[in-house]
């Protein structure tokens, strides 16, 4: 070969790998490795994924709620929110004669407590695994737990769901919802499945609650007292928090820019 061809022929190759180079630098946004899907996301993507920003907002407004509720009186805790301690606190006073239609607020607080379960069948019907893997890539720890659960899980099948409410801290709901939607288990199903899962958990907070009986109900009262104090400064807490990541996100923005402007220099 001519140094000439030899010339042109290093050329083009050049030209080839700027090609890639650019191709690979002008890949989409939605291709980014910290989003879920596997190709341009449809109107479901992104709707999905907007009811996950609005379950995160509504868990922080309800923080400071919960802890007034607690004060204000146990069984509408349990009705708006199924927590365990509306449960067990109901359990104390349904003893004590001070709850008489706790079976009414104790079903209505199932339902409520799964009210957004089903955007996680949705994401792991969408997505698949991906939406673990965007939990996952946030730390080492996050993404050891989930493939601890995700392990014994799928072994389990839809028998996972009765174990998604046990209080150890693991993603394990999250992770379970997710391979419900993943293994195509109709929505139908998974939402009757997990009602009658969380109502069993209930019912057991509920008897816990009811077998320690007094203690629990002096508790309550001196806890009355003082439950608006709480509120405001979970209150405090949750906007103190919300500024603190806002400000850390404006300040890493910042660097980011200042880093790519000295880039360019």
């Amino acid at each position: 070969m001519s140094a000439h061809g030899e010339r042109r022929e290093q050329a083009e190759s050049a030209a080839e790998e700027a090609m890639l180079e650019r191709g690979r630098a002008e890949q989409e946004w939605w291709e980014d490795d910290g989003l879920p899907w596997n190709g341009k996301p449809t109107k479901a993507d992104y709707w999905c994924l907007g009811w996950f920003g609005f379950v995160g907002l509504f868990g922080m407004a309800m923080i400071p709620l919960r802890a007034w509720l607690l004060g204000l009186d146990p069984p509408t805790m349990l009705a708006l929110t199924g927590s365990r301690i509306g449960a067990a606190s109901t359990g104390a006073l349904a003893a004590a004669g001070e709850a008489r239609h706790w079976l009414l607020y104790l079903l209505i607080g199932s339902v409520v407590a799964i009210k957004f379960d089903w955007i996680y069948w949705w994401a792991g019907k969408l997505w698949g695994r991906g939406i673990l893997d965007v939990q996952a890539a946030s730390s080492k720890r996050t993404a050891k737990n989930i493939d601890r659960v995700e392990h014994w899980a799928a072994k389990l099948g839809w028998l996972g769901i009765f174990l998604a409410y046990v209080p150890i801290p693991l993603p394990i709901a999250f992770v379970v919802f997710v391979l419900m939607g993943m293994t195509d288990m109709p929505l139908g199903k998974f939402l009757a499945l997990d009602f009658i899962s969380k109502t069993a958990w209930s019912f057991l907070y509920l008897g816990l609650g009811w077998w320690i009986g007094d203690p629990v109900v002096t508790v309550l009262d001196g806890y009355a007292k003082i439950a608006n104090w709480v509120a405001i400064g979970l209150l405090v807490v949750v906007f103190v928090g919300v500024f603190r990541n806002q400000s850390k996100k404006k300040q890493a923005e910042t660097e980011i820019v200042g880093n790519e402007i000295e880039a360019g220099r």
